[in-house]
């Protein structure tokens, strides 16, 4: 059965296409999201995939519930096109560290299960700051120049803490769940995800990085929790190598090209085009 590769891009559009390249297979068929701020959307070619952009591009704001509308964005095109074995989410800066021939084997070996990394450490304070609190201005997280960034910034700061000092709490009876963003899930799994859009939509409107809880804490849930790959292991559980250090995302260079092809991880992100040499020994070393 065909795979569904879902792409959210907004830059370095050379490593979009180099990824393109490692998902190019007849067993394919890949969905861009290109965000709305794009003015110039990059040629990218296929010889064997099927190659499809969203008709709808959203404006993306880091931290934002637009990163989830980008998302299902994605969802909605791909479920409009057929139904896939798999749907894998990634980043237009992440990689396959395997062939397709080994990664189709994977899914085919473990069939309905779902790839969903859940977070091992107490991220109950996180939960208390990212969705029980309301946020002001969530499109602008990251605003920080001007005096409309200022004023943004210290009004939602200052709400934050009235929340606080009232003790309010939004959602106090739902058991939030957390992990990483990205994920490969089986068409039953993507259709209750699309099922349940307009509650996501209303649930995280004004909340802070909901793409990393609401398809964890859905999937914990529901009848799908019974069938999580992993549920001790955030990476090994979405089968993704991840460059945290310091709790910081970093680049992988080529000083970690051993240690990515050594890992057991079938995607890693996230790589930059400063270090695009280790991107092309990884291409050269797919089988």
């Amino acid at each position: 059965m065909k795979h569904a590769y879902l792409i959210i891009a907004h830059r370095e559009f050379a490593l979009l296409q180099c990824l393109v390249k490692t998902l190019d297979d007849e067993r394919n068929d890949i969905f861009i999201h290109f965000d709305k701020k794009v003015l110039d959307i990059p040629q990218l070619t296929v010889k064997k995939a099927g190659l499809f952009l969203t008709k709808e591009r959203i404006d993306v704001r880091w931290g934002d519930i637009s990163v989830v509308e980008a998302e299902y964005a994605l969802f909605a095109e791909a479920v409009n096109q057929g139904s896939y074995h798999y749907y894998h989410l990634l980043s237009g800066v992440d990689m396959p560290l395997k062939g397709q021939d080994e990664i189709h084997r994977f899914f085919d070996a473990y069939q309905g299960k779902e790839f969903i990394g859940f977070s091992q450490y107490d991220y109950t304070k996180e939960i208390e700051r990212k969705v029980r609190r309301y946020h002001l201005f969530p499109k602008y997280f990251k605003q920080q120049a001007g005096i409309s960034g200022l004023f943004k910034k210290t009004m939602r700061f200052l709400f934050i803490c009235l929340q606080d000092l009232l003790g309010y709490k939004r959602y106090k009876k739902m058991d939030f769940k957390k992990g990483t963003q990205w994920v490969s899930v089986t068409h039953g799994f993507l259709q209750y995800l699309l099922l349940k859009k307009a509650a996501v939509m209303l649930i995280y409107q004004h909340t802070f990085c909901s793409d990393e809880i609401y398809k964890q804490t859905l999937c914990w849930h529901s009848a799908f929790r019974e069938h999580i790959y992993d549920l001790e292991n955030e990476g090994i559980g979405c089968m993704r190598k991840i460059g945290w250090t310091d709790g910081q995302l970093s680049d992988w260079t080529e000083d970690n090209y051993e240690e990515l092809i050594q890992s057991t991880a079938l995607f890693a992100r996230k790589f930059n085009s400063k270090h695009i040499e280790v991107v092309h020994k990884i291409i050269n070393g797919l089988k």
